[in-house]
């Protein structure tokens, strides 16, 4: 009896399971959750301290039994223990506000993104995780699939759309149409690889050390994948030197550019390969639609322009790109004839 009502309100949820943030969808409410994929571990007691949000706070400012982890590398499962603990708390998180749940464990069905590119092990780690976290039932669909629809792009037509999602961990491109992948092209360089790229330059030119998140800060400022006048600006920095004494020192905008050349370079390049295996009346269809950009990394200033420039072809951004993943999981809930078309086997 308590089974039979708790499927009346416990929501199916999609979540875009990304290298640096996590997104959870839920039926009939939309995007409810969008944390970063971060676990903060107590070594001494065996325990999480915190997840997601309260996690990133405690990045570089721990002390030695303390240890902020990522247990997502590449778009997939690095650490499978420390994975299914934060996806334990995301999913009790987003049913806290159900009363029902104080009596009965939630068991909804889930859609999950990962990269197109995924092995068969990688596969059944994310299954495990999520039936283990506490769900009926697990629906993994490729990400730059959800993009797509996320994007309302007309998957189910006979007819090419091209979309490029750009995550934390992957490059995602595919040419979807028939609610199938004809191309499909997965590379593990994205938004993290700039963030590293930033780190590498400042210590090799600037002899200063800094971290993850102030990374991301002078990413977001500076970074640039064209020419433009982001190139002058300047912007002042904090960190350590070789020998960790604090320091500071002001970069400019060329250089942040430079530094991520070429990172650019690989995904540009990926772009290009998909379109080699495009076949001809698909590409066709390209020279009128082009090419949809998604996800967090594709928002670096003037990678639109530079792609553009690369292949010859229209370059347009979806609408809310960060959301893309999770807003086209978010629409594959409402109809499950299509989650069993398109999801991974």
């Amino acid at each position: 009896m308590l089974s039979a009502l708790f499927s009346i309100f416990s929501n199916d949820i999609g979540i875009d399971l990304g290298t640096a943030n996590t997104l959870v969808f839920v039926k009939n409410k939309g995007i409810v959750l969008r944390e970063p994929s971060i676990v903060s571990l107590d070594t001494k007691a065996n325990k999480v301290l915190a997840v997601g949000e309260e996690a990133k706070k405690m990045i570089g400012k721990t002390p030695a039994n303390i240890e902020v982890i990522r247990p997502l590398k590449d778009g997939v499962i690095a650490d499978f223990d420390t994975t299914q603990e934060m996806l334990k708390y995301f999913i009790k998180k987003v049913h806290s506000n159900m009363p029902i749940t104080k009596v009965i464990k939630p068991r909804p069905r889930v859609i999950v993104g990962v990269p197109s590119g995924i092995t068969e092990v990688e596969k059944r780690a994310v299954t495990d995780a999520i039936r283990h976290a506490g769900a009926r039932e697990v629906y993994l669909i490729a990400e730059p699939m959800a993009a797509a629809i996320g994007a309302g792009l007309p998957i189910t037509q006979p007819g090419g759309n091209m979309v490029v999602d750009i995550g934390g961990g992957t490059t995602e491109i595919a040419v979807i149409s028939l609610s199938g992948m004809v191309v499909s092209h997965s590379i593990r360089v994205a938004g993290d690889e700039m963030n590293e790229a930033i780190i590498q330059y400042l210590k090799r030119e600037h002899g200063i050390v800094i971290g993850e998140q102030t990374a991301e800060k002078v990413k977001i400022k500076l970074g640039a994948a064209y020419p433009s006048e982001k190139d002058k600006e300047e912007m002042e920095i904090g960190g350590v030197d070789i020998t960790n004494n604090p320091i500071s020192t002001v970069i400019k905008g060329e250089e942040i550019r430079k530094a991520l050349q070429g990172v650019v370079n690989t995904i540009v390049n990926a772009v290009k390969t998909a379109l080699e295996k495009t076949p001809p009346e698909l590409g066709a269809d390209l020279v009128e639609r082009g090419i949809v950009l998604a996800g967090g990394g594709s928002l670096l200033y003037g990678l639109d322009q530079r792609i553009r420039e690369e292949v010859n072809l229209p370059v347009n951004y979806c609408e809310d790109p960060l959301t893309a993943v999770a807003r086209g999981i978010g629409t594959a809930l409402d109809d499950l004839s299509l989650i069993k078309k398109i999801a991974m086997q």
